[in-house]
């Protein structure tokens, strides 16, 4: 009987998405930055660590795709090492990738590279997906799951439940506390935005000076709220030759459990 139930409530949910899509979503750009020298990962060749096949894909390429592919996504702005925007001209005819807007060069930090992307997107798009071109995991779940408690909340994030104990350390690596972990959550990509919050935060930090080291910091800086979305464990970004085994094993457990459905 459950198992009835649950395809009741797919089938609602989805018929409520169809409207939803019809006729109330507000238009949305995702801004896709990839300008990481990926010097932890220890890449042979010169190749950035996003040019890395994984199962036969380069790791943007996953990325970009999953992106496309969502009915809540209606224009892509990639943000590039300027030596490698050939690559992601290429990258896009080869995939059929209809909505790249642009492909803008980055600046000297994450923070300045994204303020180039978000420069570069329409200005009908009413809400903005930041994300990280190495989190190429991330499913159309989460996708829509962040995006649409963007919609409600006007700012929301995508995170996952921290379970070991967290330690805080002093400057000599000697234990300082021990936050309550049960509260505590490690943020991911995508962080969705209202576009009009993002551009008066985004540039009142330019003029202050201020540096963060995440798109949610900027914007929890000013006062505005934040919903968490938990996507799981599974929606790492691709830091090191560690990493690429992981995301090898979560893809191959996938296509599995697809084989099985």
């Amino acid at each position: 009987m459950s198992k009835l139930f649950k395809k009741l409530a797919d089938t609602a949910s989805n018929a409520i998405d169809k409207i939803t899509l019809k006729h109330f979503k507000p238009k949305t750009a995702a801004i896709i930055t990839v300008g990481g020298s990926g010097k932890r990962m220890e890449t042979l060749d010169g190749i950035t660590k996003q040019f890395m096949e994984l199962n036969g894909l380069p790791i943007v390429a996953r990325t970009l795709i999953e992106f496309e592919n969502s009915p809540y996504i209606d224009e892509i702005v990639i943000v590039s090492k300027e030596d490698e925007i050939g690559l992601y001209t290429r990258m896009i005819e080869e995939h059929s990738l209809s909505k790249v807007r642009r492909i803008v060069k980055g600046g000297n930090t994450r923070q300045e590279s994204v303020l180039n992307g978000f420069k570069a997107i329409s200005e009908k798009c009413e809400y903005v997906a930041i994300h990280d071109g190495v989190r190429c995991l991330i499913t159309q779940e989460n996708i829509k799951a962040v995006i649409k408690n963007a919609y409600a909340t006007k700012c929301a994030c995508a995170a996952t439940k921290i379970y070991d104990t967290l330690k805080m350390a002093n400057s000599d690596m000697f234990i300082d506390s021990t936050p309550n972990r049960s509260r505590a959550w490690a943020a991911q990509t995508p962080q969705v935005f209202k576009s009009d919050i993002y551009r008066a935060c985004a540039y009142s930090a330019k003029k202050e000076g201020l540096s963060v080291t995440d798109d949610c910091m900027l914007v929890e800086y000013y006062g505005f709220k934040i919903k968490l979305v938990d996507c799981g464990r599974n929606n790492i970004k691709i830091t090191t030759k560690d990493d690429l085994i992981i995301a090898e094993a979560i893809l191959n457990s996938r296509n599995t459990e697809g084989e099985n459905l």
